[in-house]
């Protein structure tokens, strides 16, 4: 495992109370322009949804219920937990311009909308309609969705990283940092300031002597 990777496990966003949930990425550049800390933007009432009931994951093949693309299947390519949102690549999608300046006009390019969790249904491999859903164990006790058309089980996609590695078949290179020397404490906690650290470590010795002040 790379050490960017292990430290990303431990990194964690502290979020206002008062935040919203958006298409970017909390801590992003483009999520902090729309989130700015002294901005209160007004709490959106969002459907609980519990564990047991979700079962839309980034890969999943889906058709649309409501809206103009009603009645069309797609992937799902992000999921918005705390919104209830699913993205589809390349459906319910609205045009907006970027890289607008005085000087230039802008380009008009499509972005995807997202839809609600009702809105869409997940989509029966057997006869390629859609169907509900519920989970079930099976006999080894692997907890699986299936089909209520079909009674066929909908296995989990296995969705493709950004960068395109899958750490199930991950091997460490040369220049990767394991994870028993990324977990080792090798820091001593001590009395000297740092830069009395780096000079013990280079072998340097202080014949400088403070002047003494008399302050009394």
């Amino acid at each position: 495992m790379r050490l960017t990777a292990l430290l990303a496990l431990a990194t964690k966003v502290t979020l206002p109370p008062n935040y919203r949930y958006g298409m970017s990425r909390p801590g992003s550049q483009s999520d902090k322009r729309k989130n700015p800390p002294w901005l209160r933007r007004r709490p959106v009432a969002v459907e609980p949804i519990s564990e047991e009931d979700w079962h839309l994951f980034c890969g999943d093949w889906v058709e649309i219920l409501e809206g103009k693309d009603a009645g069309k299947q797609g992937k799902v390519v992000q999921v918005i937990r705390e919104r209830n949102w699913v993205v589809l690549e390349g459906l319910n999608t609205h045009y907006r311009y970027i890289g607008k300046t005085s000087e230039y006009r802008g380009t008009m390019v499509p972005s995807e909308a997202p839809l609600l969790h009702r809105q869409v249904k997940l989509v029966d491999p057997v006869d390629r309609q859609p169907t509900e859903v519920e989970w079930k164990f099976t006999e080894a006790g692997e907890r699986v969705r299936v089909s209520t058309r079909s009674g066929r089980i909908i296995p989990k996609p296995e969705f493709p990283r950004a960068d395109g590695i899958i750490p199930e078949t991950w091997i460490d290179g040369p220049k990767d940092t394991s994870v028993k020397d990324a977990l080792e404490r090798t820091y001593v906690p001590g009395l000297k300031t740092l830069e009395e650290e780096v000079m013990e470590a280079m072998g340097i010795q202080e014949t400088r002597r403070h002047k003494k002040v008399y302050w009394y």
